[in-house]
Order: C-alpha cells, then sequence, then structure tokens
C-alpha cells in the first residue's frame, strides 16, 4: 500500500521584487492603513510592511531618519489638529441650537 505523502508544514516564501517593495511602502506613507494594504496586495503581514518600510529608511541614511521623524511630528500635529477640529465642530452644534 503507497505512503501518503504529507503537504509541507511550511509553504514556500514568496519573493517580491523592490520596486513592488517600494509601491508597497509609498502606499503605507500615503496614508493607507498597513493591514489593508496586506490584504490588498495579498502580503502575508502588516509587519512586513514595516519591516520594508524600516529597510528603506535605513537605507537612506542619516536623511531618511531625519525625514522619517519629521513625518512622524508632522502626523502627531495632524491627529492635534484634527481633534481641535472636532472640538470646534461640537461646539458649533451646541450654541447653534440657541438659535
Amino acid at each position: 500500500m503507497p505512503r501518503k505523502t504529507k503537504p509541507s508544514a511550511t509553504p514556500e516564501r514568496r519573493t517580491y521584487t523592490d520596486e513592488f517593495k517600494r509601491d508597497a511602502v509609498a502606499m503605507l506613507l500615503d496614508g493607507h492603513s498597513a493591514s489593508s494594504i496586506a490584504k490588498r496586495l495579498g502580503i502575508s503581514g502588516a509587519n512586513l510592511l514595516y519591516r520594508w518600510r524600516k529597510q528603506q529608511i535605513e537605507s537612506a541614511g542619516p536623511v531618511g531618519e531625519v525625514l522619517d521623524g519629521r513625518v512622524a511630528q508632522l502626523e502627531a500635529e495632524l491627529r492635534r489638529v484634527e481633534r481641535e477640529r472636532d472640538v470646534l465642530k461640537k461646539a458649533l452644534i451646541i450654541f447653534g441650537r440657541g438659535e
């Protein structure tokens, strides 16, 4: 009686081109969520995108690190301004009721 072969426990590793990685990271930097990019592109997980982003920043040297830091600052400021805007919208609604 022939033995059944067991499928490999670990699937074959996919390889991605540098251009694919750059495009995926560009989507991440454009503000798309890592999970939505991974799902859309068929990537195994969001962590892979963050690893690619880190590799690209490191390969850019000090300039890449400075720019990454600046992007983080601007994203934090954007979140703060959005919170302020939301509070002002709520205040307009509250004060607009009296008229």
